[in-house]
Protein backbone atom coordinates (compact mmCIF):
# COMPACT_ATOMS: atom_id res chain seq x y z
CA UNK A 1 0.00 0.00 0.00
CA UNK A 2 1.41 3.37 -1.07
CA UNK A 3 1.44 5.96 1.71
CA UNK A 4 0.08 9.28 0.51
CA UNK A 5 1.76 12.57 1.38
CA UNK A 6 -0.11 14.65 3.94
CA UNK A 7 -0.72 18.22 4.95
CA UNK A 8 -0.36 18.60 8.71
CA UNK A 9 -3.14 20.69 10.29
CA UNK A 10 -1.60 21.55 13.64
CA UNK A 11 -3.83 23.46 16.04
CA UNK A 12 -4.55 24.42 19.64
CA UNK A 13 -8.16 24.84 20.75
CA UNK A 14 -9.73 25.60 24.12
CA UNK A 15 -13.41 26.19 23.40
CA UNK A 16 -13.70 24.10 20.25
CA UNK A 17 -13.92 26.76 17.54
CA UNK A 18 -10.34 26.34 16.33
CA UNK A 19 -10.80 22.58 16.30
CA UNK A 20 -13.91 22.93 14.10
CA UNK A 21 -11.92 25.13 11.73
CA UNK A 22 -9.17 22.51 11.61
CA UNK A 23 -11.73 19.89 10.62
CA UNK A 24 -13.07 22.10 7.82
CA UNK A 25 -9.54 22.76 6.59
CA UNK A 26 -8.92 19.02 6.64
CA UNK A 27 -12.06 18.54 4.55
CA UNK A 28 -10.64 20.96 1.99
CA UNK A 29 -7.33 19.08 1.88
CA UNK A 30 -9.12 15.78 1.33
CA UNK A 31 -10.87 17.24 -1.74
CA UNK A 32 -7.50 17.19 -3.53
CA UNK A 33 -6.59 13.84 -5.02
CA UNK A 34 -3.29 12.26 -4.00
CA UNK A 35 -2.83 13.85 -0.59
CA UNK A 36 -4.28 13.44 2.91
CA UNK A 37 -5.01 15.62 5.93
CA UNK A 38 -3.38 14.81 9.26
CA UNK A 39 -4.89 16.66 12.23
CA UNK A 40 -2.76 17.07 15.34
CA UNK A 41 -2.89 19.24 18.46
CA UNK A 42 -0.45 20.41 21.13
CA UNK A 43 -0.51 20.07 24.94
CA UNK A 44 -1.79 22.89 27.10
CA UNK A 45 0.68 24.83 29.20
CA UNK A 46 0.14 25.80 32.84
CA UNK A 47 1.56 28.43 35.16
CA UNK A 48 1.66 25.66 37.78
CA UNK A 49 4.94 23.89 37.12
CA UNK A 50 3.73 20.63 38.67
CA UNK A 51 0.78 20.32 36.30
CA UNK A 52 1.18 17.88 33.43
CA UNK A 53 -0.91 16.89 30.46
CA UNK A 54 -1.73 13.24 29.75
CA UNK A 55 0.38 11.66 27.02
CA UNK A 56 -2.80 11.12 24.96
CA UNK A 57 -5.62 13.71 24.90
CA UNK A 58 -8.98 12.56 26.22
CA UNK A 59 -10.69 13.63 22.99
CA UNK A 60 -9.96 15.11 19.58
CA UNK A 61 -6.69 14.90 17.68
CA UNK A 62 -3.59 13.32 19.18
CA UNK A 63 -0.55 15.39 20.13
CA UNK A 64 1.84 16.25 17.32
CA UNK A 65 5.13 14.37 17.19
CA UNK A 66 8.36 15.65 15.75
CA UNK A 67 8.02 13.12 12.93
CA UNK A 68 4.50 14.38 12.11
CA UNK A 69 6.02 17.78 11.50
CA UNK A 70 9.26 16.59 9.89
CA UNK A 71 7.59 14.51 7.18
CA UNK A 72 4.63 16.71 6.27
CA UNK A 73 4.30 17.93 2.68
CA UNK A 74 2.66 21.13 3.93
CA UNK A 75 1.63 22.72 7.22
CA UNK A 76 -1.43 24.70 8.31
CA UNK A 77 -1.08 26.15 11.80
CA UNK A 78 -4.04 27.28 13.92
CA UNK A 79 -4.53 28.95 17.29
CA UNK A 80 -7.07 31.13 19.04
CA UNK A 81 -6.02 34.70 19.68
CA UNK A 82 -4.40 35.63 22.97
CA UNK A 83 -3.91 39.41 23.22
CA UNK A 84 -3.24 39.67 19.48
CA UNK A 85 -0.85 36.73 19.46
CA UNK A 86 -0.95 32.95 19.22
CA UNK A 87 -1.80 31.02 22.39
CA UNK A 88 1.06 30.13 24.73
CA UNK A 89 0.56 26.40 24.12
CA UNK A 90 1.21 26.79 20.40
CA UNK A 91 4.12 29.17 20.99
CA UNK A 92 5.64 26.67 23.43
CA UNK A 93 5.38 23.89 20.86
CA UNK A 94 6.86 25.99 18.06
CA UNK A 95 9.70 27.03 20.36
CA UNK A 96 10.60 23.34 20.72
CA UNK A 97 11.21 22.82 16.99
CA UNK A 98 14.82 23.98 16.93
CA UNK A 99 16.11 20.57 15.77
CA UNK A 100 13.84 20.71 12.73
CA UNK A 101 15.04 24.23 11.99
CA UNK A 102 18.68 23.09 12.25
CA UNK A 103 18.08 20.19 9.87
CA UNK A 104 16.12 22.29 7.38
CA UNK A 105 13.31 19.73 7.34
CA UNK A 106 10.58 22.25 6.52
CA UNK A 107 12.39 24.32 3.90
CA UNK A 108 10.39 24.95 0.70
CA UNK A 109 7.19 23.38 2.03
CA UNK A 110 3.98 25.46 1.79
CA UNK A 111 2.36 26.72 4.97
CA UNK A 112 -0.66 28.72 6.08
CA UNK A 113 -2.35 29.83 9.30
CA UNK A 114 -5.82 30.19 10.81
CA UNK A 115 -7.33 31.66 13.99
CA UNK A 116 -10.49 32.28 15.99
CA UNK A 117 -11.32 35.31 18.15
CA UNK A 118 -14.18 36.34 20.42
CA UNK A 119 -14.71 39.68 18.72
CA UNK A 120 -14.48 40.93 15.15
CA UNK A 121 -11.51 43.18 15.90
CA UNK A 122 -9.91 40.89 18.47
CA UNK A 123 -6.50 40.65 16.85
CA UNK A 124 -7.13 38.14 14.07
CA UNK A 125 -4.65 39.56 11.59
CA UNK A 126 -1.88 40.14 14.13
CA UNK A 127 -2.32 36.58 15.41
CA UNK A 128 -2.09 35.17 11.90
CA UNK A 129 1.06 37.16 11.24
CA UNK A 130 2.56 36.09 14.58
CA UNK A 131 2.15 32.45 13.54
CA UNK A 132 3.67 33.14 10.12
CA UNK A 133 6.94 34.47 11.56
CA UNK A 134 8.40 31.19 12.89
CA UNK A 135 7.29 29.38 9.73
CA UNK A 136 9.28 31.86 7.65
CA UNK A 137 12.28 31.23 9.90
CA UNK A 138 11.87 27.54 9.10
CA UNK A 139 12.21 28.40 5.41
CA UNK A 140 8.63 27.53 4.57
CA UNK A 141 6.66 29.17 1.76
CA UNK A 142 3.88 31.20 3.38
CA UNK A 143 0.53 31.32 1.59
CA UNK A 144 -2.60 33.31 2.35
CA UNK A 145 -6.01 33.43 0.71
CA UNK A 146 -6.26 35.21 -2.67
CA UNK A 147 -9.13 37.56 -3.41
CA UNK A 148 -10.22 35.22 -6.18
CA UNK A 149 -12.02 33.48 -3.29
CA UNK A 150 -15.43 35.14 -3.52
CA UNK A 151 -16.17 34.73 0.20
CA UNK A 152 -13.18 36.92 1.04
CA UNK A 153 -14.96 39.86 -0.57
CA UNK A 154 -18.37 39.22 0.97
CA UNK A 155 -17.71 37.94 4.50
CA UNK A 156 -19.12 40.01 7.36
CA UNK A 157 -17.41 37.89 10.03
CA UNK A 158 -14.07 36.10 9.73
CA UNK A 159 -11.83 35.65 6.72
CA UNK A 160 -8.63 37.51 5.82
CA UNK A 161 -6.03 37.42 3.04
CA UNK A 162 -3.51 36.32 5.69
CA UNK A 163 -5.43 33.11 6.44
CA UNK A 164 -8.78 31.70 7.51
CA UNK A 165 -10.45 33.13 10.62
CA UNK A 166 -13.64 32.90 12.65
CA UNK A 167 -15.49 35.22 15.02
CA UNK A 168 -16.64 32.95 17.85
CA UNK A 169 -18.50 35.58 19.91
CA UNK A 170 -18.20 36.63 23.54
CA UNK A 171 -19.22 33.18 24.77
CA UNK A 172 -17.21 31.33 22.10
CA UNK A 173 -20.39 29.65 20.88
CA UNK A 174 -21.09 31.33 17.53
CA UNK A 175 -21.45 28.90 14.64
CA UNK A 176 -18.92 29.03 11.83
CA UNK A 177 -20.55 31.07 9.06
CA UNK A 178 -20.93 29.87 5.49
CA UNK A 179 -18.23 32.29 4.33
CA UNK A 180 -15.84 31.24 7.10
CA UNK A 181 -16.43 27.57 6.27
CA UNK A 182 -15.84 28.19 2.58
CA UNK A 183 -12.57 29.99 3.29
CA UNK A 184 -11.34 27.26 5.66
CA UNK A 185 -11.88 24.65 2.98
CA UNK A 186 -10.33 26.87 0.31
CA UNK A 187 -7.21 27.27 2.45
CA UNK A 188 -6.94 23.50 2.84
CA UNK A 189 -7.32 22.94 -0.89
CA UNK A 190 -4.75 25.60 -1.73
CA UNK A 191 -2.03 24.19 0.52
CA UNK A 192 -2.78 20.64 -0.65
CA UNK A 193 -2.39 21.63 -4.29
CA UNK A 194 0.79 23.57 -3.59
CA UNK A 195 2.24 20.72 -1.53
CA UNK A 196 1.84 18.35 -4.46
CA UNK A 197 3.29 20.90 -6.90
CA UNK A 198 6.29 21.88 -4.78
CA UNK A 199 7.11 18.38 -3.55
CA UNK A 200 6.06 15.99 -6.35
CA UNK A 201 8.28 13.21 -5.02
CA UNK A 202 7.16 13.55 -1.39
CA UNK A 203 7.06 10.12 0.29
Amino acid sequence: MIELPYVLVLYYSRSGATEKMAQLIGRGIEQVSGIEARLRTVPNVSITSEATEPSIPSSGAVFCSEDDLRHCAGLILGSPTRFGNMAGAMKSYIDSTGALWASGSLIDKPCAVFTSTSSLHGGQESTLLSMALPLLHHGMIFCGLPYSEAALNTTTSGGTPYGASHVAGANSDAEISAAESELCQALGKRIARLALSLNPNQN
